[in-house]
């Protein structure tokens, strides 16, 4: 074994341990703690969700900040991605069907864990003369901690993670094995087009996301309602295939190892959190950015975020590999999607890579929109065309390497800041409200909450003073 191969290992090693025993037991045991505090605000509020995005179309822009729409939709964009099509098979292929359920409960309490990230965003958010708004786990941990160097180590971790080697790498694989270009080609136009989305800030993100995101979501659940129309009599069977197998595992079928019940929850964690990007922060940094005055209101839309990310998207992708039975198939991960539809459709060849671009860059995008503000954070403004060297180099080169060696990078990355930032949540959990009410106009509650800093601040001097 070589140097770098012993040194991925550990990383992989030190990867999976962090998951299993700190990053998983965290996203639901503060789920759970929201969930219940806010007496399952995620269910109990979610049709006024949806009103309140329908109400946001028809609002124009006004004030300060960016429209609460673009905001969403830059968010969503970095959610829905490859990790909704390839990466969720993997947790299949793993941990076997019972992996969908645990995703499902991941989502449902990871709403709230996701929830109260944005609205601590919201809430400490500062004024920013050029954008608007500046917010995220930078600026609310500031809160817990007495000293900056822990918002400056999550801000590092975010510029490693808006680098999103992972997808960019699938996307230029794709593009370039199925259109027959050259991948340096295809390498160098991609990080182009990444870097026109990404200076253009969450505004222009958002923009492009507004367009990719519904068009996939249209062609793509569409293609899979068909398959399950066409498979109706087995629909029954495939939720007792995953209802089963979350509680016992799944025996070994074909090349495949047999999983045991904690690999079954493990795998379908992860692939939530890293599908829905639960307590990473980036969701914070960019709805801070909202013209929306209340907290609650633009933090509520989560709940909607997640509902398509992972019991709309995830889930269809993981019902067309098991109904249509390629999951246990020796298949690579990145094609059993492809193999499957297939079978219903002609030019899935085409197809695919055509969604893998779609979904790659929109969450690219995202990502490196983030990134850039973390390095201006932590850099001043050296820190923008630092990191725009730093994309370009880590992009080009990871798009020639192994795509096990991404996956790992980006998972540590994300259970590092998943643990940071929980930490911090937990700690503030009592600046968190779940009030939410649309009856209140913005004024009302902006003025309120203006009472009740006055209130706070008069409170501190007289103890002080006493």
């Amino acid at each position: 074994m070589s140097f770098s191969e012993f040194f991925f290992s550990l990383i992989a090693t030190v990867e999976d341990g962090l998951w299993s025993y700190i990053g998983f037991p965290l996203i639901l045991i503060i789920g759970i703690y929201f969930t219940l505090r806010s007496r399952f605000a995620q269910i109990r509020c979610f049709p006024q969700v949806i009103r309140n995005f329908i109400s946001l179309i028809r609002t124009p822009q006004t004030g300060q900040g960016i429209h609460p729409l673009k905001a969403f939709f830059a968010c969503i964009g970095g959610c829905v991605g490859i990790g909704n099509v390839v990466g969720v098979c993997m947790a299949v292929q793993l941990g076997g069907p019972g992996a969908l359920f645990w995703l499902w409960m991941t989502a449902l309490f990871g709403m709230m864990l996701k929830y109260a990230e944005v609205f601590l965003g919201m809430k400490f958010r500062i004024g920013d003369g050029e954008t608007g708004y500046k917010g995220g786990p930078m600026y609310f941990l500031q809160k817990v901690f007495k000293t900056m160097t822990v918002p400056y180590i999550v801000c590092l971790l975010l510029c490693v993670y808006g680098v999103e080697v992972l997808q960019f790498s699938v996307v230029v694989e794709s593009l370039s094995q199925n259109f027959f270009i050259d991948k340096t080609i295809v390498t160098v136009m991609m990080i182009c087009l990444v870097l026109y989305a990404g200076l253009g800030g969450v505004s222009r993100v958002g923009s492009i996301s507004a367009w990719i995101i519904p068009l996939f979501v249209t062609l793509y659940v569409g293609m899979g309602i068909w398959v399950f129309i066409l498979h109706f009599d087995m629909i029954p069977h495939v939720f007792y295939t995953v209802f089963s197998s979350a509680f016992n595992g799944h025996a070994a079928v074909g090349g495949f190892v047999g999983s045991s019940i904690m690999f079954t929850i493990s795998h379908g964690i992860r692939r939530a959190s890293y599908s829905g990007d639960l307590g990473v922060g980036y969701a914070s940094v960019i709805h801070s950015e909202s013209s929306v005055h209340r907290p609650e209101r633009q933090a509520s839309l989560v709940f909607f975020d997640l509902f398509l990310d992972s019991f709309i998207i995830c889930t269809t992708t993981l019902f067309l590999i098991i109904v249509t039975d390629t999951w246990h198939q020796p298949i690579e991960t990145p094609l059993l999607v492809q193999t499957a539809l297939s079978n219903y459709f002609p030019y899935m060849n085409y197809f695919m890579p055509f969604f893998l671009f779609l979904l790659g860059y929109s969450t690219i995008n995202a990502y490196f929109v983030v990134g850039l503000k973390c390095a201006e954070f932590v850099f001043g403004r050296p820190g923008k065309p630092l990191f725009i060297v730093y994309a370009a180099v880590t992009l080009f080169t990871f798009a020639f390497v192994d795509l096990y060696v991404a996956m790992t990078v980006m998972s540590l990355t994300n259970v590092l800041l998943l643990i940071i930032n929980s930490y911090g949540i937990f700690r503030l959990r009592d600046e968190i409200s779940f009030d939410i009410n649309e009856k209140k106009t913005e004024s009302e509650l902006v003025f309120s909450r203006e009472k009740v800093l006055e209130s706070r601040k008069e409170s501190i001097e007289s103890s002080t003073s006493s």
